[in-house]
């Protein structure tokens, strides 16, 4: 089981101009199928149910129930459920973000089906028994404690934290260890209860399937469940929803721990999954921190004064709001120096508008970078179910592009006046 922590920014598209078959169940269960003829088949369930719906005193439950699900069902033990694909070769896994959580398996497409029924077993009848939360709370602890050892990951949570307040949407995935500690049964069955509906989550599959067969099985599979209509999301579509303030914008932070380097976080609240506008600050985010080595951040604090190991900014969309940041890790007597020369980058864009060249450049290596990263298959699945998920529809590649080729400059400078500015940038450091 694992816990991903992505700072890569997600624009919710299918990529390759391709054929898709999607089914919605009585009980409100959507399934979405990409065809693809590789013998590897990707499955799994999308789940809206993450960090941001546990209540005050469940902070890491989500977290909690995922690692849980692999520990038990009504007929199946741990070690079962460990062997049921890994006896053919599969791989199953799992995740859970602030939003979501995600079951997914990785099988030949001859074993496709009994994958598609374990996973099922996992998100509908695990049992949670507390003979093995004993075990599994420690393990949950190391994590956290490791993590904590990470400064460079740990800063990420330290900012939404700060950026999001008492809200839900600032709970660390991970949670505390003395709220895991005292995690039951009872608390698993809850908050599973209440968040894994067939109405709230997708199935998806990407592979070589008989599309009749699987909509069959997860009918009979799904049929305890009445009658539901989707979860769909349909009033986050205004043109700007950056939401209210918190009362760190315009402020700088440092907490102290005893760290060789001083780690910085800059940034701001952002746009939402379903504004327009985080197309450009996609393409605005990689001319100024993205993977490239020509990142107009990396220029300045790595290849020209060698300040840095890295530089790199990163974009997040939740529903209703996003959270746009770069990070930085530096020696402490350059830190005044690179967050000036952050925010000197960060101003550039705001006063001084790209060039018909600069902006052609800029989309021709976003739009190769989109490209490149199709190729890896299972994180294509993820990205296209996430998709059908928020969206309940699938796009493609070519409909990104047309995007990314449709923004303009002035949307650029007005995109980083919004985001960029001072009264808003909150610093957080750690040393």
């Amino acid at each position: 089981v694992v816990l991903l922590h992505s700072i890569l920014a997600k624009i919710y598209y299918l990529c390759p101009s391709m054929t898709h078959q999607t089914h919605t169940f009585s009980n409100g269960l959507r399934l979405v199928c990409v065809p693809h003829s590789s013998q590897v088949v990707y499955c799994g369930y999308y789940i809206k149910a993450g960090t941001r719906d546990e209540l005050s005193h469940e902070e890491g439950l989500a977290h909690f129930c995922e690692h849980m699900s692999f520990k038990g069902t009504a007929k199946r033990s741990a070690r079962n459920i460990i062997n049921s694909l890994e006896q053919y070769g599969g791989d199953l896994n799992a995740f859970t973000t602030k939003e979501t959580t995600v079951y997914h398996a990785a099988i030949l497409s001859k074993h496709v089906y009994k994958a598609v029924e374990v996973l099922t077993d996992m998100v509908f009848n695990s049992v949670y028994p507390q003979k093995e939360i004993a075990k599994e709370v420690e393990v949950i602890c190391d994590e956290i404690e490791s993590y904590n050892d990470s400064p460079s990951e740990l800063i990420y949570d330290y900012f939404e934290q700060e950026l999001f307040g008492s809200a839900a949407l600032g709970h660390n995935i991970l949670g505390k260890a003395e709220n895991v500690r005292q995690f039951t049964t009872a608390d698993a069955q809850r908050f599973t209860q209440r968040m894994y509906q067939p109405s709230n989550m997708v199935f998806f599959v990407y592979g070589d399937i008989d599309f009749k067969r699987l909509v069959q099985q997860l009918d009979k599979l799904t049929s305890a469940f009445p009658e539901a209509t989707p979860y769909l999301q349909k009033d986050a579509l205004l043109p700007t929803d950056i939401s209210k303030t918190t009362g760190v914008e315009g402020t700088q932070k440092v907490i102290k721990r005893n760290t060789h380097q001083c780690h910085v976080m800059i940034g701001a609240k952002s746009f939402s999954v379903y504004n327009k506008q985080r197309v450009v600050l996609y393409l605005l985010n990689n001319i100024l921190g993205g993977p490239g080595m020509n990142a107009r951040f990396s220029i300045a604090l790595r290849e020209k004064r060698g300040l840095v190991y890295s530089v790199d900014s990163s974009m997040v969309c939740y529903s209703d709001v996003g959270v746009w940041s770069v990070y930085f890790g530096c020696d402490p007597h350059d830190l005044k120096k690179c967050i000036n020369l952050v925010k000197k980058e960060m101003q550039r864009l705001c006063d001084t508008m790209l060039t018909p060249k600069q902006i052609a450049s800029a989309k021709q290596q976003l739009k190769g970078q989109i490209a490149v990263s199709c190729d890896s298959r299972e994180s294509f699945a993820l990205d296209f179910s996430k998709a059908y998920l928020y969206f309940n529809e699938m796009k493609s590649i070519d409909d990104l592009f047309a995007e990314i080729d449709a923004i303009t400059p002035q949307e650029i400078m007005n995109v980083s006046r919004e985001i960029f500015d001072p009264n808003r940038l909150f610093t957080l450091i750690l040393e």
